[in-house]
């Protein structure tokens, strides 16, 4: 690109000036003296001495700055510039991190607190969307969120706009999509993230890296429909990476960072001159953006050219701070505060329900979402059968001849019951949570609703699931190795078979509240698993021969009183046999056990007295992890808002 030439920057002068006076600028966000510094370690974790040790890091250094409504302003500069860290200091989101100096106004107002979230809408880089919903569907759930104490009217009128101002219309339900089975586009996904922060009619707008991972021509096309979406009495500001020439005279502010620090923030025509004045050029054929970000970033290829490029940098962010463009923002923002009849803050419109009618509205959302996905259904119905299959395989029918392993395959398949169907629910939460969470991650974030109320949704959309799933391995298992043959005990078997599978599912969704990495989750849910059949079952070692310690563990454990249950299920009443003949009277010395009571009061003492005990300490599990993962999600939460 050459270098604007005078008659360009009048040109852009003036339709600056045409903006302002068709669209009064009413509302205006100022930035004044921000700072942002964090206490890091010195050494990883496993380094106890570095680790001990903490630095101070400078993320944000002075920054100040000043925008108005029909503006649009991009903020430049390279990766670690701390450019996300500038949109995460403006809408509030690191006030508790580190130490945070600086103050935010909304036309004139300081803000608080608590009115972050309701004054900037923020469509963060990676777009967290639920891949089996349609565009519709998606922003439909979304203004129920935000916006249910309106009527369904309202709201389908106010999606059907908002896809409309979008272009979004003609394709409105089709799928989102994921990279496993295709959806709409990458720049249509990102069309569908700002759409939903267009339902509460913000008046200003942020967005991280908008063009992110997208094509030239789509990425124009975003920052074109943000000028215009800015245009119309709004105040948007975006992070970009790299933006092609032909974007320079999109943006009314342009703003680049370097090392934290904002080394110039005006027009495209201010930009051109600055720089000229400090002997920087923009040279002909070059794109203005890259050029400006090279020269105020730091070569660190050698110690030479990183003092070089320091130093340079330095001069230019002095230069800017000694500008009269700097000094007329300061002024600007001194004005704006002492303004006592601009109008109030512009919050966001916001009605959201209440806390059982979000609760509904996330249940609906996440059995939609989760229901189209066929195979997923398929394997969480069918795993558990296809579990009991390989038990069936090797088992296939269980006898009552003592010396022939009748004893021995029956504690064999007690032991992969109560072992396997908790691995099982792992799965299930490990492979269907984590988008789920995502996507509350940054909705918890705008004040949509907290974090335990879509972990309590999850839990009962896949309720169900479990039940059907352990019902169609209980029946298969149950009548197809020939346990006891009444069908009561099979009502008690499917109850005690039905609370592992569910806990391996809640203990795994606590987990995930505390735990980014699912992979961590994973392990740590199956040590944890194996740890409470080893030392809570019984059925590997006799629990009164362990140690004292692991006796006092085993009481920890959902295992210990499932395991009673399941062997009290089926050995109470049962006779062996030995060698063909009939040993209940216990005379044949080769029967260990001739009769199943022997066996329980042998390894199990004193479980007879505790079935109902037992029973019901099982089915405490339940509701006690459903409380710590509620606890869970709402410390995770509360970081998440941080």
């Amino acid at each position: 690109m050459s270098q604007p030439t005078m008659l360009e920057r009048s040109s852009w002068g003036s339709q600056t000036e045409e903006r302002k006076s068709v669209v009064f600028p009413h509302d205006s966000v100022s930035v004044h003296g921000i700072s942002y510094t964090v206490r890091e370690h010195v050494g990883p974790w496993w380094d106890i001495p570095s680790y001990h040790k903490k630095y101070t890091r400078q993320i944000l250094k002075d920054v100040t700055f000043h925008i108005e409504s029909g503006q649009i302003m991009a903020i430049l500069g390279n990766s670690g510039s701390g450019k996300t860290t500038l949109l995460d200091a403006i809408s509030g989101r690191l006030i508790h991190k580190g130490n945070f100096l600086g103050d935010v106004y909304v036309n004139g107002h300081e803000l608080k607190k608590e009115q972050f979230k309701n004054c900037f809408s923020y469509v963060q880089q990676n777009d967290t969307l639920l891949n089996y919903l349609t565009i519709e569907e998606s922003l439909t759930y979304t203004a129920l969120l935000a916006l249910q104490k309106h009527s369904t009217n309202f709201i389908k009128k106010k999606v059907d706009a908002v896809m409309t101002e979008l272009s979004l219309s003609h394709i409105a339900t089709n799928v989102i999509g994921s990279h496993s089975f295709r959806g709409i586009s990458g720049g249509e996904r990102r069309r569908v993230s700002i759409a939903a922060q267009l339902l509460q009619d913000p008046k200003v707008m942020l967005l991280d890296e908008p063009t992110t991972g997208l094509d030239c021509m789509t990425a124009n096309q975003i920052v074109l429909l943000l000028s215009e979406l800015a245009h119309k009495d709004r105040i948007v500001i975006i992070t970009i990476h790299q933006p092609r020439s032909e974007l320079f005279r999109l943006f009314d502010k342009i703003a680049i960072m370097s090392f934290g620090e904002l080394v110039f923030c005006g027009n495209p025509p201010e930009m051109i001159t600055f720089f000229s004045d400090c002997n920087y050029a923009c040279p002909e054929q070059s794109n203005p953006f890259d050029f400006y970000v090279d020269l105020t970033s730091v070569d660190t290829q050698s110690k030479e050219r990183e003092l070089e490029t320091y130093r340079r940098v330095n001069i230019i962010a002095s230069a800017y701070k000694n500008s009269e463009i700097f000094h007329k923002t300061v002024e600007t923002i001194e004005r704006t505060k002492h303004m006592k009849d601009l109008p109030t803050i512009p919050f966001k419109n916001k009605d959201s329900p209440s806390a059982v009618s979000k609760l509904w509205i996330l249940l609906r959302r996440t059995t939609r979402n989760l229901y189209r996905d066929k195979i997923g259904i398929t394997m969480r119905l069918s795993q558990n059968l296809l579990f009991g299959l390989f038990i069936a395989f090797f088992l296939l029918r269980l006898k009552n001849d003592f010396l022939k392993g009748a004893l021995q395959d029956r504690v064999g398949l007690l032991y992969q019951c109560m072992s396997g169907l908790p691995y099982i629910g792992m799965l299930n939460a490990v492979a269907l949570f984590p988008p789920i969470r995502a996507i509350s991650d940054q909705e918890s974030k705008e004040g949509l609703y907290q974090k335990w109320q879509i972990l309590l949704a999850y839990i009962l959309h896949f309720l169900p699931f479990s039940i059907i799933s352990v019902v169609i391995f209980s029946t298969f298992i149950y009548w197809t190795v020939g346990m006891n043959p009444d069908i009561s005990r099979f009502g008690c078997f499917f109850a005690a078979m039905l609370v592992p599978h569910i806990i391996g599912e809640l203990l795994t969704l606590v987990f995930l509240g505390m735990v980014q990495n699912p992979t961590v989750v994973n392990s740590a849910v199956m040590l944890l698993n194996i740890a409470g059949v080893l030392v809570g079952s019984g059925l590997v070692r006799r629990t009164e021969d362990m140690p004292i310690p692991f006796k006092v563990l085993s009481y920890l454990t959902f295992q210990k009183y499932g395991s009673e249950v399941l062997v009290i299920n089926e050995f109470y009443g049962l006779n062996f046999t030995c060698g063909g003949s009939n040993v209940s009277t216990g005379i044949d010395a080769s029967c260990v056990f001739p009769q199943g009571i022997q066996f329980i009061e042998t390894n199990f003492p004193g479980a007879m007295s505790r079935f109902t005990t037992d029973f019901l300490m099982l089915y405490a599990f339940i509701p006690t992890l459903v409380i710590l993962g509620i606890v869970s999600f709402k410390i995770r939460d509360v970081i998440v808002k941080q």
